[in-house]
Order: C-alpha cells, then sequence, then structure tokens
C-alpha cells in the first residue's frame, strides 16, 4: 500500500461514514488464520474459522487486554491461533468465536457470570464477503445494517471469464467524501488529468444508499479517436463499481473504507476478459490499468493537501455537488 507522508494541516471537520466497508481481501485469508487491521479509528482482528468463515472482531481480549491478531510459540510472526469456530487468546488460552462469545477459558472452574450466561463479552462485527472483499458493517451508534452490499453482476454470473485482478492500494489522507466528490466532478479530468476536454456527464442519479453516474469519453489512438464511457455506481460510500468500455472493458472494483475521519485506505481491483488479457488487446488493457493508477495518483496530490469548504464557491459549470453532499451526508452520522 502507498502512503502519503505529508502532514495535513487543516482539520475536516466531518465524522466518519457509516456502511459497510472493505477491510480485508478475501484471499488474504485463509480457513484458521487471523490478521490485525485498523479501521474505523480502531484496532480489529479479522479471522476464519477452520470451515472457512470470516469473522471480524474488536483486536482486545476482555480478559487481561492482550491483542488477539498476534500469535505466540507456534504461531510466532503470525496471527493468533484459531481453533475450530473460535480465535484464541495468546496470553491465557481464552477462546471466542465470531459473535464475541466466550467459549472456553482452559483452566477455569467457576466462570465469569457474562461467560456463563453465553453474553457476548467481546465486540463482533456484522461481516460479509462480496466481489473478492470481506466487508464489514460500521456504525457510531452500533446499529444493525440498513442496506446489504450487492455482488457485481457480471463476476458473478461468469466468473471464469474474468482473468485474475490486478490490484493497488493507496493511504490517502483526507476524508471519504472529499475523494468520493470526484464521481460528480467532471471538470478536473481536463486540469487534473489532461484529458482533451470535459466528459459529458450523461447521468448524475442518487436512490437512497445508491449513486450512479455515467459519462461519455473520447480516447485517442493511432487510428483515430474511439467513443467510450465511464459508468459509476455507489452501494453505500464504501463500495463501488466503475465499468469502463471503449477500448478495452474494465470492470473497476473499488473500495474505499475509513483509517481515520481523516485517512482513507483506497483498494482498487481491475478486473478484464481474459481473452482480452491473453489476446491481442492485453497489451491495450495493462496500459488502461497503468493510465487509471496514474490518475489516482495524480488525484492524491490534491486530496492529501486540499481544505473542505462546507460551502464552495461554484460556477455553472461544475458538477452537481450539492446534490451529492446531500446523499452523502445520509452515512455521516456523529
Amino acid at each position: 500500500m502507498s502512503r502519503v507522508n505529508s502532514k495535513r494541516t487543516v482539520g475536516i471537520p466531518l465524522p466518519m461514514p457509516c456502511g459497510w466497508f472493505h477491510v480485508a481481501y478475501s484471499d488474504e485469508i485463509g480457513p484458521g488464520e487471523s490478521k490485525p487491521v485498523f479501521y474505523f479509528d480502531q484496532d480489529l482482528v479479522i479471522f476464519r474459522t477452520e470451515a472457512g468463515d470470516a469473522k471480524v472482531v474488536d483486536a482486545y481480549c476482555p480478559h487481561m487486554g492482550a491483542h488477539l491478531g498476534y500469535g505466540i510459540r507456534e504461531q510466532m510472526g503470525k496471527g493468533a491461533k484459531i481453533v475450530g469456530d473460535n480465535i484464541v487468546c495468546p496470553f491465557h488460552g481464552w477462546q471466542f468465536n465470531g459473535e464475541g462469545q466466550c467459549t472456553h477459558i482452559p483452566y477455569a472452574t467457576n466462570l465469569p457470570p457474562k461467560v456463563a450466561c453465553g453474553e457476548a463479552v467481546l465486540k463482533a462485527w456484522p461481516v460479509r464477503e462480496v466481489n473478492g472483499s470481506i466487508v464489514a458493517w460500521y456504525h457510531p451508534q452500533v446499529i444493525a445494517p440498513t442496506y446489504e452490499p450487492e455482488p457485481i453482476p457480471e463476476l458473478n454470473a461468469t466468473p471464469d471469464e474474468w482473468a485474475d485482478p490486478i490490484r493497488h492500494s493507496w493511504e490517502i489522507g483526507t476524508h471519504m467524501q472529499e475523494m468520493g466528490e470526484n464521481a460528480v466532478d467532471p471538470a478536473h479530468f481536463m486540469f487534473v488529468h489532461g484529458t482533451n476536454d470535459i466528459p459529458n456527464a450523461e447521468i448524475m442519479e442518487f436512490d437512497g444508499h445508491r449513486r450512479r453516474g455515467f459519462l461519455k469519453t473520447r480516447q485517442p489512438t493511432p487510428q483515430g479517436e474511439i467513443e467510450g464511457s465511464i459508468e459509476n455506481e455507489n452501494v453505500g460510500p464504501g463500495l463501488s463499481v466503475v465499468r469502463f468500455k471503449g477500448l478495452v472493458d474494465t470492470i473497476l472494483v473499488a473500495t474505499v473504507s475509513p483509517v481515520t475521519n481523516e485517512i482513507t485506505s483506497a483498494h482498487y481491483a481491475f478486473y478484464q476478459r481474459r481473452e482480452d488479457v491473453d489476446g491481442t488487446k492485453g497489451r491495450i488493457g495493462k496500459a488502461l490499468i497503468a493510465n487509471i493508477k496514474q490518475q489516482m495518483e495524480e488525484d492524491l496530490v490534491i486530496w492529501d493537501r486540499k481544505k473542505y469548504y462546507a460551502r464552495p464557491l461554484l460556477c455553472d459549470g461544475d458538477g452537481p455537488f450539492a446534490k451529492f453532499r446531500r446523499w452523502y451526508g445520509q452515512f455521516l452520522v456523529e
């Protein structure tokens, strides 16, 4: 993951958004493995049961406060040990399931009352696996999920048609809303990314927890310009898919997650059809992904240093920033 080293001097007065957020790729954690992560301004541990179910729990054992994400003895240098459906505390061997219940204390004869009656003593997070990611539900008031992440139809209906994804990730010194506004800002393409013109935004839709945009593009090639398009869809603030059509059809699974309210983790997974990757379009496909990665890193220069304005000075050529902020505001819960 690329890291941003500049220090923000002006704070962003926005809370972390609530919703479903990527915390790991599914293939990063195998059955019987665990991994420490830091999201939502707190330490967490992801683990897979021996049966393969992904779980996310708070990092610190409620017994004596040991971190559950770091193993001891034969687990040294790896995550904590997994036994069946449970993660094992490296300090005293207490075991916890993915619902936060303590299921075993190896040396106790009289169990603590909360353990004896099966209460959750460790915070467990709602988890789903979708589109190659383990996603966790965050809400500052700890309410149940109000919507569900959605599978990407093409990747789930015909998975064998798609080559293995190419992935890139970054850690960015800004609030997630500042990044999200790019989706309704076609004018920045010319000045930040050097396009010949400003793409035509034909669709900008906001519907409940979903948002959709559609841009027409013109892509220069040695044989002349090729018409293309960029369609971007959000399910909540953290999960999005971008479909690029024109030179080589490309699906970008773009997930962004709050590390803190002013640090955002971005994970991009690019999918292209296997016949294109292995055929004559392979080189063009790689160049397209490299170009999108370059655009992301051009955006980083802006995001990591810009100041947030609650009332920016806008003109008639700007995108629907007010609509976007009203839509995004539903996820900003104190």
